[in-house]
């Protein structure tokens, strides 16, 4: 069976079940960490980028396996639509709110805070957003993180942001970023160098779904983990999933383009 269609996603939510993982939302990890550190869990988080409509897919598929997770979504029209936000909260899903503020007001991080809590006011009117996460923006020169160099996210009721608030010494991490699941080769900044290198030591690689499904079968699998989805490269119509290969495949010749330049800086 090809990748990154929607019954190949619920054939591995399927074997994390199955593998007797437990589901939670980042928000839920942030206040239960000390209770999760004897538990095989995994922290189902997914990037709205685009194609909002897509998330509302995996969010039903989710829904009806009792599964809970966690969907960022932009502030760009193709991500932020309300009527997709409401339906997704109503299906016992987290939101927050994935965040890319310096990069919109162009590195002037006064303007990029205020912005920042305009937005965040706007998705609380869905649902009590109480954790961000920073959108790469590859070709960006913009960091979104920087910034928090100069203002606090907990003095706006915030209590977690997966780049600062997971222990990924303890926590394993996998993402579809680039369209596989080793696309951390490619990607800017959705990675988590200093722990690469020591998954990528032992084995812990990952290029397919079919991969993460053997590896979960064969309890190889670390028993803590976040993987992040991007629920718009996943669909079962074939038109729009040759389109988001052929795109994708483009966007990562761009990005390796970049990673080269990056580590070439002195």
């Amino acid at each position: 069976m090809i990748d990154f269609t929607l019954k190949k996603y619920t054939e591995l939510l399927r074997q994390f079940i199955d593998s007797h993982y437990r589901f939670v939302t980042f928000e839920y990890y942030c206040t239960h960490k000390a209770e999760l550190e004897t538990e095989r869990f995994v922290i189902l988080r997914h990037d709205v980028d685009l194609k909002a409509e897509n998330s509302l897919a995996t969010a039903k598929i989710e829904h009806a396996l009792g599964v809970q997770a966690s969907y960022y979504f932009r502030v760009v029209p193709q991500s932020n639509q309300p009527g997709i936000i409401k339906e997704i909260v109503a299906l016992g899903h987290e939101i927050g709110y994935h965040y890319e503020d310096m990069t919109i007001c162009e590195g002037d991080t006064e303007k990029a805070f205020e912005h920042f809590k305009m937005q965040l006011a706007h998705f609380r009117q869905f649902y009590p957003v109480k954790t961000i996460c920073m959108h790469g923006a590859p070709r960006s020169k913009y960091d979104g993180k920087d910034l928090w160099k100069a203002y606090d996210y907990h003095d706006l009721g915030i209590i977690g942001e997966p780049y600062f608030d997971v222990d990924f010494s303890k926590l394993f991490y996998l993402t579809d970023t680039g369209r596989r699941w080793d696309g951390f080769r490619v990607s800017v900044r959705d990675k988590v160098p200093v722990y690469q290198d020591q998954w990528i030591a032992k084995g812990l690689v990952y290029p397919t779904t079919d991969d993460i499904i053997v590896a979960l079968r064969n309890g190889t699998l670390p028993k803590c983990l976040m993987m992040t989805t991007h629920p718009q490269r996943w669909t079962d119509n074939l038109l729009p999933w040759c389109k988001e290969l052929v795109v994708q495949r483009a966007k990562n010749a761009v990005k390796r383009v970049i990673v080269g330049k990056n580590n070439r800086k002195p």
